[in-house]
């Protein structure tokens, strides 16, 4: 089989979210829908790559049972966002996610905001990439694409980044021109110190081929956008869809 140029790691919290609408959790009732690991299979079957989930410290989309359920059952990978937190790194050692991804987590915010402060963190964020990385889990931080922070997620021993693409899919022309400057250098500077560069927040299949003049990019993780559209055509179009996009990035 041919490697593609670009890998997609699909999100699912927010199908999880319209679960938490009506259920607390898949264990409340018999009724309690959309399945979580439906969405993950049907997303494998369009050509995912890998699975994302995000468990929050408040438990306002995916619950631990979920995490559980998708790692016995999907075909590819688990990818477990995650804050660095006693509690979510002891689940996260537990269950042994192939990737983790290291993000900011506020309960105030509606959805991840800017990258992770790793410059900042390193003493603590580097005692929790050795931790799972001893485990068997692959490690990244999800940076803005600031040259610090990715020699900070080098320092610290992280095998990738992922480079906050929110600031570059809430602007455009020269705005985002500038910002696709910034991801560039960001980019580089990961690869040349040895790090996989995977991109994700805001991405959508009109504004990725902005992105594609920034080198190196390994996989992309992309959930609200294909959920949404999943609303119109189905999750495994809409995954389909995102997948001949990114089909035409050429490094």
């Amino acid at each position: 089989m041919i490697q593609p140029n670009l890998l997609l790691g699909v999100n699912i919290d927010h199908v999880v979210t319209l679960r938490q609408a009506r259920y607390r959790t898949m264990l409340d009732s018999p009724n309690a829908e959309p399945s979580v690991l439906a969405a993950a299979l049907e997303s494998e079957a369009a050509g995912a790559h890998s699975i994302t989930v995000h468990l929050r410290a408040d438990r306002r989309h995916i619950q631990d049972a979920d995490v559980h359920l998708l790692r016995q059952n999907i075909a590819t990978k688990l990818n477990l966002e995650m804050g660095n937190t006693r509690e979510i790194l002891d689940i996260a050692l537990a269950i042994r996610p192939d990737f983790v991804c290291m993000v900011p987590e506020s309960r105030e915010e509606v959805t991840t905001e800017g990258g992770l402060d790793v410059a900042g963190q390193r003493e603590a964020l580097r005692t929790t990439v050795k931790a799972l990385s001893d485990n068997g889990t692959r490690v990244s931080m999800f940076i803005d694409p600031d040259l610090d922070q990715v020699r900070a997620s080098a320092e610290i021993g992280a095998a990738m980044i992922e480079l906050h693409t929110g600031t570059f899919a809430n602007h455009t022309g020269d705005l985002r021109k500038a910002e696709v400057d910034r991801l560039c250098a960001a980019a580089e500077l990961g690869h040349a110190l040895g790090l996989q560069i995977n991109a994700g927040h805001g991405l959508t299949t009109k504004n990725l081929p902005d992105l594609w003049p920034v080198p190196h990019l390994a996989e992309l993780n992309i959930g609200h956008h294909i959920v949404s559209r999943a609303v119109f055509i189905g999750l495994r179009t809409a995954v389909q869809e995102m997948l001949a996009v990114m089909a035409t990035y050429r490094d």
